[in-house]
């Protein structure tokens, strides 16, 4: 028995409400390719528990006119006879042969089978064309067209508590939050003032940053700075930062936040720039950002430069990576215990074993 025929359509639909925001690789499990992939799955019939396997041929020699032949007869031919040189596809093919690659290993091995989405067979070698893969029944089950409404979310969350890890789930949990209402984004101060920020990605990172980041890596924490999109003076602390000798009245080209920990004899001084889209710390904005606190009478070991995102997997993240700059660190909001150190001067590879710490 064949599984219920879907539409690629419906499947393009689904997936990205099955892997929320802050699932792992989740471009990998969302996008057309995905969906292509998924929708070969479910047409030929490789489900859990009925022996039969995909490979990405399946995906890649698909064609609009055989996707929409849905009978039974035609599902099977397409199954049974692919591999054959004699059997002609009608219409034209969705990819290329070259797509293989990318329906095997990101598609698959970093996105379906790292969420608990498909099986794959163990005994067949890396390199052999030999399909091995299938969607997991409880995952099926999830794409029938007559599961809707309701019924469709509850099974979906179910799916998620069941199958997404712990860490992930706590990742997509953050993502869904949404902490900015139609009245704004509510920020609480480490000296107990409050400040109601426009409603904004940029924003529900702020709100991260002074109320999570702050107290988990800053002994201390004060807050200096905090601007928004629109509202370049939205807080500023002049009694603390004149406290600590940091005259930023006087002071251009402030970054989203400023931070600072009062707890060592030297206070720390923490440069923040929170990216939705763009705006990290890259090595032009660093020279600028210890331009200001030079001219405080800072020493340079004093100041941290921190780029902040809402997650690994947004588009800010992927967009700015490569230009962030050496000697800073990134924070993600979606996951508040890790801190990523880009560690400039290691001249030595046992230079390692200082930054390791005993598991």
């Amino acid at each position: 028995m064949l599984p219920p025929y879907v539409s690629r359509a419906l499947i393009s639909e689904r997936l990205p409400l099955i892997f929320p925001e802050g699932t792992p690789n989740r471009s990998y499990c969302t996008r057309e390719l995905a969906a292509s992939t998924v929708f070969a799955m479910l047409y030929i019939g490789a489900v859990e528990g009925a022996d039969v396997w995909l490979g990405p041929v399946h995906v890649y020699r698909m064609t609009d006119m055989q996707a929409e032949d849905c009978c039974e007869t035609a599902r099977l031919n397409y199954r049974t006879n692919l591999r054959k040189k004699s059997f002609q596809v009608p219409g034209r093919r969705w990819y290329a042969d070259n797509t293989r690659e990318p329906i095997r290993d990101e598609t698959l091995r970093e996105g379906l089978l790292v969420v608990g989405a498909v099986l794959e067979l163990a005994d067949v070698p890396t390199t052999s064309g030999v399909p091995r893969y299938a969607l997991k029944a409880e995952l099926a089950a999830l794409l029938d067209p007559a599961l809707v409404g309701e019924d469709l979310n509850a099974a979906i969350l179910m799916w998620q508590e069941k199958h997404l890890s712990r860490s992930a789930r706590a990742r997509v949990s953050l993502m869904r939050a949404g902490t900015a209402g139609k009245e704004g984004v509510l920020v609480s101060f480490p000296n107990g003032e409050t400040r109601r920020l426009a409603s904004g990605p940029s924003s529900d990172i702020s709100k991260a940053v002074v109320e999570v980041f702050a107290a988990k890596f800053l002994e201390r924490p004060g807050v200096i700075w905090l601007s928004e999109s629109g509202n370049k003076v939205a807080h500023p602390d002049l009694k603390l930062s004149s406290m600590i000798g940091l005259d930023i009245e006087t002071q251009k080209n402030l970054p989203d936040l400023i931070l600072v920990d009062l707890a060592p004899v030297e206070p720390l001084i923490v440069f923040v720039e929170v990216v939705a889209t763009d705006g990290a710390i890259t090595p032009r904005r660093q020279e600028a950002l210890y331009a200001i606190a030079d001219k405080g009478g800072f020493s340079r070991s004093q100041i941290a430069f921190v780029t902040a995102y809402a997650d690994r997997e947004g588009a800010g993240f992927k967009k700015t990576v490569t230009g962030l700059a050496w000697g800073s660190f990134t924070w993600f909001m979606s996951e508040p215990e890790n801190l990523v150190l880009l560690q400039n001067g290691v001249s030595r590879l046992s230079s390692l074993n200082v930054l390791v710490e005993p598991t």
